[in-house]
């Protein structure tokens, strides 16, 4: 259903990840680093029988755990390309990683290159990459490998009931993602660079980040099929169960409040603003 109103949106590809699946029934997108299902399996499975007829003219990106000591990487990536995908993304990704979990993996040689070398041979067989980075040094080396588009990784996205709760701010994360575009510019001129996640979690935001010529666009995972769920289907059970009978022309402020007892006060107030602040103003 995701798949299909995105394209109805307008997106211009599909991003196939376990992260998503977890999301849709109601777990965190940090699922997904975990052994609560084996990630590439997953992803084959809903890809090949939910996203790629859902949204076939338009590109499904397959999210690839690279790390997976499991697999023949080089083989696997050609089953990829035979189901139809379009091309990877390196996701689950070790970037999100850090600490002394961080560095145990990297001894297992768990390690950021390991995505790095997917990029690379996925290119070789002619399919479309779309690398997040989350330093410069990533961004180099998704470069060199061929990556087609560079996409600056600010962390799980905030907002919702799963949203993160420990994020930058949107000035810091700004600052984060013009340190990396500006260098990757320098590195390729031209090559597609993407913005995802941490503070950007509605469209008002993006204005913002786009003050940075180099960036082309925003790649959404909760941003667009989980808090709008959450909000949309909140916000209707509840008008559901407060519909006394009569038709009201439109809600005032405080009727709209006592509906919502449930929800951040706070919230909904800065959400009401944003909706009305075009409006004129009347008694």
């Amino acid at each position: 259903m995701t798949a299909r109103c995105a394209v109805r949106g307008g997106a211009d590809f599909i991003l196939a990840l376990s992260a998503g699946h977890f999301r849709q029934i109601g777990l965190g997108s940090f699922s997904s680093l975990l052994c609560y299902a084996n990630s590439n399996e997953l992803v084959m499975t809903f890809g090949t029988r939910e996203l790629l007829p859902a949204a076939s003219d338009t590109p499904v990106i397959f999210g690839l755990n690279a790390t997976d000591p499991t697999i023949r990487l080089y083989d696997y990536l050609k089953k990829i390309k035979e189901r139809g995908f379009a091309g990877i993304n390196n996701f689950p990704t070790v970037g999100l990683i850090d600490g002394e979990f961080g560095k145990a993996l990297e001894q297992e040689g768990i390690t950021f290159e390991r995505e790095v070398e997917a990029v690379r041979l996925v290119s070789f067989l002619g399919l479309f990459t779309v690398a997040f980075v989350f330093e410069k040094e990533q961004a180099r080396a998704m470069i060199e490998a061929g990556a087609d588009v560079i996409c600056v990784h600010l962390g799980l996205t905030v907002g919702g009931h799963k949203g993160d709760r420990k994020f930058v701010s949107i000035e810091l994360a700004r600052m984060k993602m013009d340190d990396i575009m500006d260098y990757c510019e320098r590195l390729k001129p031209g090559i597609i660079q993407l913005v995802y996640g941490g503070p950007i979690s509605k469209p008002e935001d993006m204005p913002y980040f786009y003050r940075n010529p180099y960036c082309s666009g925003y790649i959404g995972g909760s941003a667009f099929e989980r808090i709008p769920v959450e909000k949309a289907l909140t916000e209707t059970v509840q008008a559901f169960r407060s519909y006394d009978g009569r038709l009201e022309a439109e809600d005032t402020v405080c009727q709209k409040l006592l509906r919502r007892r449930c929800v951040d006060d706070v919230q909904f107030m800065k959400e009401y603003i944003e909706e009305k602040f075009g409006e004129p103003v009347v008694k």
